[in-house]
């Protein structure tokens, strides 16, 4: 519990979606499966890289974090793509040295409008809960992964490129 992937909209700031690892009363515990959006959405990859969900298949590498900061990398075995209602979470952080008020990193990403699906937020003092998308609220603190550096084809470049 705890882990999952850091996915996004924008390649810039990434939230971290939580594993399907909870059993509920609408899916029983599972190892590790991530409901990682919508084939547009990016995902982080080991060695500080991003990937398009659309390009991950089986075999493939990817990042695995949990709400310290650790990773470790994990196998993918299988891509499924289904149509299925989405819900857009938004978020946003003080860019470093950013006054109040100031510009702010956007972090936006799409997620099945699911109970299933959930964001991993902080609950301040480094406790944290999965929340299910269907329950977040205004004001929420979702973790995330926050990058200075445009990226280009995956890899972290010294170039302006606005994403919106």
């Amino acid at each position: 519990p705890g882990e999952g992937m850091l996915c996004g909209s924008f390649s810039k700031g990434l939230a971290l979606v939580h594993s399907e690892c909870e059993e509920t009363d609408y899916i029983n515990s599972r190892p590790f499966r991530v409901n990682a959006g919508p084939v547009h959405s990016y995902v982080k990859m080991p060695g500080d890289r991003t990937a398009y969900l659309s390009e991950l298949k089986a075999g493939d590498q990817v990042l695995v974090v949990n709400p310290q900061g650790e990773t470790r990398t994990a196998t993918v075995g299988r891509m499924k793509i289904e149509y299925r209602p989405l819900v857009r979470v938004e978020a946003s952080v003080a860019l470093s040295g950013a006054e109040e008020g100031e510009a702010r990193l956007p972090i936006s990403v799409f997620l099945q409008n699911a109970e299933t699906v959930k964001v991993v937020c902080s609950l301040g003092g480094g406790g944290w809960r999965a929340v299910p998308v269907t329950e977040l609220k205004k004001g929420a603190k979702i973790l995330s992964s926050v990058c200075q550096s445009a990226r280009h084809t995956g890899i972290p470049v010294e170039e302006q490129i606005l994403e919106r």
